[in-house]
């Protein structure tokens, strides 16, 4: 009998007669791993542990903690699902099933509309049929018997899809027990790995993404690893629900969205003090770190969009115009006007790097159906900033980029994780430049021994870039920061230094952006503070309180003391309780109450509440504002 040699992830080489599946491999490997193992990775294919090896091969396993586990086990759910469906409403035609970021879902055409109580059903379905531990058979069929099969079964989703792969296309189905689907794979060996699982929500989905096709119902669900992750991932979204960003900015008086400008977001003016905070630390931030502000125009014309290369490469994102009968575009980007201001004086390599910073107002067409608060917006202030440098320059500029972020998220309590994104197909430029390029990022994260994963194929069109995900308070992460390098638009707008040897040469240059948009940095700070901003931010600091109108010449004294040193302060002499005023005042989030009574006009002190703390005692006016000062300065 021939044998495979089968070399694994330590190292280690094992060998097993010819036709061994991967199943067996794992469990002789391991009784854990046997138990534990959902996929195999040969030769960097993902793999069922059915498969049989007839060759020698490289092998890792995969388990429930991984990514493509997890994966594994959302697929499988979507499979187990269908199956419950099946059950229980035999009528139902399947479309797709995938898994997807969060979850799974299946799209299903039924006149039955589902409901809630039906997911719940189908749960316990679900249940029955993870209990009973049923394999994950794949098997391959010719297009032609693909079709017949299913077409005698009805299913014409799955007959559209067959019909749209070659002729000679080899077919893969998987069944579990009575239920058979059109599917790649790979997937769990057997449903009862699907250990934890939750049907989430009923949505309409038009066959293929199109509104020509039929509209048909999708169920989300979600699967994990274990109960704990379950709980912990709906304990998150519950969470997520308080905080949103949209009812808390309604409530707070932060921002408004109208129907007579949709995805473009007015500011109230809690909204615009919260704004202008971050606008002026971000100036305070990038003087330390050397840039120098611009402005550019919010329209330019065609010219210039065909010369940065939008024009080819992102025209449907673009709004346009028509002046003097000429073409022109509402900017989507600051780039190209960076470009102009670079060129407006010759440059000496003892200039470099030069960093231009730029608060500018750019315009995206966006559906109308990814609009979603200030998250996805089509009007927003880019914190963008524009950084020429010498090739020698990069990894010393991209890693100051970096001390920078590090710096402002750390403000905000945020953490985070980069990611390196490489070459896309749609792309400017030749192999070796965007090698320089995508070396130069690799190096500075490396120099700054950081943990990044590789994006391959998720560049900009012009260069590779870091994005940075942050990770709010309650576990999300956001895309937030980026760092771009671009040899393209230097060259497209002939940008040139002096150099020592007094010839010109081509400066090299980085987009970076730390905020992303302003509107939705805010958002995310919305829900990451739940409307509870830290002092410096908060729109209404203090809040002074007289108990009885006879305080009231004494409130106002303080307030006016407050308001003169340039604190956000109102004053709350209405006659009303002091527990109402109170309670409202923690509804607004207001990070400092001062409670006057008889005893504190008669003392000339202050009782101060703080909205997390409580009663801190009473102080007089003056420790009080020492207090307020320091916690500002520090952005506690």
């Amino acid at each position: 009998m021939s044998e495979v040699k089968v070399s694994l992830k330590d190292g280690s080489v094992k060998q097993y007669p010819a036709g061994v599946s991967l199943l067996e491999v794992a469990k002789s490997l391991n009784q854990k791993l046997g138990k534990q193992a959902l996929l195999a990775v040969v030769n960097g294919k993902n793999e069922d542990l059915t498969e049989k090896l007839q060759q020698d091969a490289k092998v890792e396993f995969i388990v429930p903690d991984s990514k493509e586990g997890l994966h594994a086990i959302r697929h499988t759910a979507s499979h187990v699902m269908a199956q419950a469906i099946q059950h229980l409403f035999p009528d139902v035609k399947f479309a797709i099933g995938p898994a997807i970021e969060n979850g799974f879902y299946y799209d299903l055409d039924s006149e039955h509309v589902f409901t809630p109580e039906d997911l719940r059903a189908i749960e316990k379905e679900m249940a029955k049929i993870v209990k009973q531990n049923i394999p994950l058979v794949r098997s391959e069929l010719p297009r032609a018997e693909a079709l017949k099969k299913f077409e005698a079964e009805g299913e014409k989703y799955k007959v559209e899809l067959i019909n749209d792969l070659p002729k000679d296309a080899i077919i893969s189905i998987y069944s579990q027990g009575d239920f058979t689907d059109l599917c790649a794979g790979p997937h769990c060996p057997s449903t009862g790995r699907v250990k934890a699982f939750k049907l989430m929500s009923i949505a309409g989905a038009y066959w293929r993404g199109s509104e020509k096709n039929k509209m048909l119902q999708r169920i989300y669900g979600t699967a994990f690893a274990s109960k704990e992750e379950l709980d912990a991932y709906l304990h998150m979204l519950e969470e997520a629900e308080k905080r949103d960003h949209r009812k808390l900015g309604k409530e707070l008086e932060i921002f408004t969205m109208q129907d007579e400008g949709p995805g473009f977001p007015f500011f109230l003016p809690n909204g615009i003090i919260i704004k202008n905070e971050l606008i002026n630390y971000w100036r305070e931030v990038h003087r330390r770190y050397g840039y120098v502000e611009i402005s550019t125009p919010m329209i330019l014309n065609r010219a210039l969009w065909e010369r940065s290369g939008h024009w080819d490469h992102y025209k449907e994102n673009m709004y346009f115009t028509k002046i003097d009968d000429e073409d022109y575009a509402i900017k989507p980007m600051n780039c190209p006007g960076g470009m102009l201001v670079y060129k407006t004086k010759p440059h000496s390599y003892k200039e470099l790097p030069i960093r231009a910073g730029e608060l500018g107002l750019v315009h995206r067409h966006e559906l109308s159906g990814a609009l979603h608060g200030l998250f996805r917006v089509r009007c927003f202030t880019q914190d963008d900033a524009h950084i020429f440098m010498m090739p020698s320059q990069i990894r010393s500029e991209i890693k100051n980029v970096i001390r920078l972020f590090d710096e402002v998220y750390a403000t905000f309590g945020l953490s985070y994780h980069a990611e390196l994104s490489t070459r896309p197909e749609n792309s400017m430029g030749d192999d070796a430049t965007w090698e320089v390029a995508t070396q130069g990022l690799k190096d500075a994260l490396d120099d700054l021994h950081m943990d990044y994963v590789i994006n391959e194929g998720d560049g900009a069109f012009y260069g590779p870039k870091i994005d940075f995900h942050l990770k709010d308070s309650i576990g999300r992460t956001w895309q937030c920061g980026t760092i771009q390098l671009d040899m393209q638009l230097p060259e497209r707008f002939d940008l040139t230094y002096t150099g020592e040897d007094g010839l010109k040469h081509r400066p090299v240059m980085i987009h970076r952006v730390v905020y992303g948009s302003i509107e939705r940095f805010i958002g995310i700070l919305i829900e990451n503070y739940a409307g509870a901003f830290p002092l410096w931010l908060a729109p209404k600091q203090v809040v002074v309180m007289p108990i009885t109108d006879k305080q009231q010449a004494y409130a106002k004294e303080v307030y006016d003391k407050l308001f003169a040193a340039g604190y956000r302060v109102s004053l709350d002499d209405r006659s009303e309780k002091i527990g109402y005023k109170i309670r409202e005042a923690q509804v607004q989030k207001i990070p400092y109450m001062l409670i006057l009574g008889e005893k504190e006009a008669t003392e000339g002190t202050i009782a101060v509440r703080h909205r997390g703390e409580g009663d801190i005692g009473a102080m007089k006016l003056d420790a009080f504002t020492a207090r307020l000062q320091a916690e500002v300065k520090s952005k506690k």
